[in-house]
């Protein structure tokens, strides 16, 4: 038997990319998982299938996790399916929306970027952590942007990614003293839709290319990570974010 089996775990942008493969995994350990999406419900239904074929436990609830209303009712939606206690969060829910300079964005752009990568981590983490017990964690999604600024026209989503690092470490020291952890991954180029709409072919060849590792990463290698870090083999691990990118940047 699995650590992970009758715990319960809510993953917000669970239905693609390294948000499905979080949530197909987990529940292949044994976990019942609330999977958020946002506009995909077609995509949604897929990873619930697949993880009910293979024997695990779903539930898919739409969701702006930039709204408090959204958020309570996937938190609600969770208790009413699986019960009182969540073990596990992890904020996936993110994005880049649109790559634009400085001269080129305005103050609405601006605070919709930190709204959705920040403040949606906030929302989230602030309604789940009343029904965590002893032992449970959290790992939100940074970025390797929030290292090293991001490419062209990224300041917004790198300022936001570096927010969510330094929120990371804030509720790892908040949340320590009731014994939940609270980690951080870092991707770099990985090899999901995000780097399909927003990078050139050409430009991921070239990082590909210039990485020690000579290739991108997959989302099942993010995931993987994530699952050890909610483990217990993890269990002295908090405030932490780990990197994932093959070796392209290192602190």
């Amino acid at each position: 038997m699995s650590e992970f089996t009758n715990k319960v775990a809510i993953i917000s942008g669970g239905a693609r990319d390294i948000g499905r493969q979080c949530s197909v995994k987990l529940a292949e350990q044994g976990a019942s998982v609330c999977i958020n999406y946002f506009d995909n419900p077609e995509q949604a239904e897929e990873t619930k299938n697949t993880i009910a074929e293979a024997g695990g436990n779903a539930i898919i609830v739409q969701g702006d996790m930039t709204r408090s209303e959204d958020v309570k009712n996937v938190v609600e939606q969770c208790r009413k399916n699986f019960g009182e206690h969540i073990h596990y969060l992890v904020n996936v829910a993110g994005g880049l929306v649109a790559r634009k300079t400085i001269s080129e964005m305005d103050l609405e752009f601006w605070n919709g970027v930190l709204t959705l990568n920040l403040t949606s981590a906030f929302l989230l983490t602030k309604e789940v952590v009343p029904y965590m017990t002893a032992g449970s964690a959290i790992v939100n999604f940074s970025s390797q942007a929030a290292r090293d600024g991001g490419g062209p026209g990224a300041s917004a989503y790198a300022t936001s990614k570096g927010g969510v690092l330094t929120f990371t470490k804030s509720m790892a020291k908040e949340l320590g003293p009731q014994n939940i952890r609270v980690n951080a991954v870092s991707p770099g180029m990985i090899n999901t839709t995000f780097h399909d709409t927003f990078t050139k072919p050409e430009v991921r060849e070239k990082v590909a290319a210039s990485t020690p590792l000579r290739r991108e990463g997959e989302a099942s290698e993010v995931a993987d990570l994530v699952l050890y870090l909610l483990s217990e083999k993890s269990s002295f691990i908090t405030g932490a974010s780990v990197e994932i990118n093959g070796g392209t940047y290192f602190i």
